[in-house]
């Protein structure tokens, strides 16, 4: 008989704890999630925002091989949307970039010194297959030489708003091995590092500004020169892509990278049910503490499975959402003596699960339209914006970015609803006049008052 009761005290004691602690597991801080992520650092961001839902040592700065390459698409593209550079304009390899290719020990597609190469059929080689040659080779389409490309990606990331940060290669080999032909004004020993903030930040922007890379990120593989004696194949580094050995449902890019400086590193992407995920991982490592290029995609689903299992997109707030006791502002020299307000768009967000009512609305008023007392200014269209309406977040997590600038990727307008036309001369004098007596007899009350 003790022994059923001290069974039943123990199971309650079970369920007491749980209820204890059942709120507290669901706000475990990403940077302390338990993934168990096993690299020096890694990063997983919101692609739509910019909000960081993990980190771990996103600040150190670390090698990043061919994840590199991502700088050098980001400006091909540029240099295609602005028409400086085309797609079917042809190439013939420069010595290094000839000498270079014939190395089979790294990543390439071996290259006739007297060929002709579009730079479409380079871009694939480089985004597809990594190949450092036909890397080398759009640099010095773009820039003459690999020496200037090196300076207009370092001055690309400082645009950008990069932070920790190096590039002295266009490919992310060390400059060791580049038979001696490292960009000049580099020392033979330097290395392309970066943090991982400012990787996702490259990535990131390279998905903004650039979405059809993934077009490219996104191909399994592919033949180079098909149809000719040159004829190659290319399989993505990228074994994550569906329908390659790690495939993972929604991946469509981005990078991989291996030096023995840098370890097994991957920036990858995927999207699933609206969502895009932007991952980092930077010498990834398995249980044994090797670094292998299966580490880079195992923990990287580790990632993308926290993602995607923990968050969802979520309307918080309606279009025309009006926060109660703020419905209206108040108007001077206008027909109306106030004007309805409310939001222009709908407030979406990446959210945990149970984490709703943890996002509170605030008004943000563009003082440069508010009057020193705090009121509009007639007359006043409809949908005239007059602010944003933003997110505080109330919650045990942190809501961090990227960069402090993308706070204003969760903000929507705050605009009128209705138009107030301005008063005329008549309306506005019996106005002041009544504003006047208000006063006056406001005064002789007071002096009454003080009277009695």
């Amino acid at each position: 008989m003790k022994t059923r009761k001290r069974n039943w005290f123990f199971w309650l004691l079970s369920i007491c704890l749980c209820l204890t602690l059942w709120p507290f597991q669901r706000t475990v801080k990403a940077e302390s999630a338990p993934l168990d992520i096993r690299a020096d650092a890694a990063i997983l961001v919101d692609a739509q925002t910019g909000r960081i839902l993990y980190e771990k040592n996103i600040d150190t700065v670390l090698g990043i091989a061919s994840m590199t390459k991502m700088m050098t698409e980001y400006l091909l593209l540029d240099a295609i949307k602005a028409k400086r550079v085309k797609w079917d304009q042809t190439y013939t390899p420069s010595d290094y970039v000839y000498r270079l290719s014939q190395d089979r020990t790294l990543s390439n597609v071996p290259l006739r010194k007297d060929g002709q190469y579009t730079v479409h059929e380079l871009y694939e080689a480089m985004a597809i297959y990594s190949a450092n040659a036909a890397t080398v080779a759009i640099a010095e389409i773009i820039a003459g030489s690999e020496k200037n490309f090196v300076r207009m990606m370092n001055e690309k990331a400082k645009e950008l708003g990069l932070k920790d940060y190096k590039f002295v290669n266009a490919t992310g080999l060390s400059n060791s091995d580049l038979k001696g032909f490292h960009p000049e004004g580099t020392s033979q020993d330097e290395e392309n590092v970066m943090s991982a903030r400012a990787m996702a930040t490259l990535a990131y922007r390279l998905l903004k500004d650039h979405p059809e890379v993934l077009e490219t990120a996104s191909i399994p593989r592919k033949l180079f020169r098909e149809g000719t004696e040159d004829e190659i194949k290319m399989d993505n580094w990228n074994w994550m892509l569906p329908g390659l050995v790690y495939g993972y449902e929604g991946v469509d890019g981005l990078k991989t990278g291996y030096t023995e400086f840098a370890g097994n590193c991957f920036t990858g992407t995927a999207k699933r049910n609206g969502v895009r995920l932007i991952s980092v991982v930077m010498n990834a490592k398995d249980a044994s503490g090797k670094t292998t290029k299966e580490a880079r995609f195992e923990e990287t689903e580790k990632l993308f499975n926290y993602g995607f299992n923990q968050y969802s997109l979520q309307t918080l707030y309606p279009k025309g959402y009006q926060l109660k006791g703020k419905e209206t502002l108040p108007v001077v020299k206008g027909k109306e003596k106030e004007v309805r307000v409310a939001t222009a768009k709908k407030l979406s967000l990446l959210v945990r699960h149970g984490e709703e009512k943890q996002y509170k609305p605030v008004y943000v008023l563009d003082k440069k339209k508010m009057t020193n007392e705090g009121e509009l200014t007639a007359p006043l269209k409809k949908g005239e914006t007059v602010g944003y309406m933003t997110l505080e977040y109330k919650g045990d997590d942190s809501l961090a970015f990227l960069s402090p600038d993308m706070q204003k990727n969760i903000r929507v307008p705050l605009v009128t609803t209705v138009e107030v036309e301005k008063a005329n001369w008549f309306v506005l004098s019996m106005r002041a006049i009544g504003g006047l007596f208000a006063d006056l007899w406001t005064s002789a009350a007071k002096t009454v008052k003080g009277w009695l």
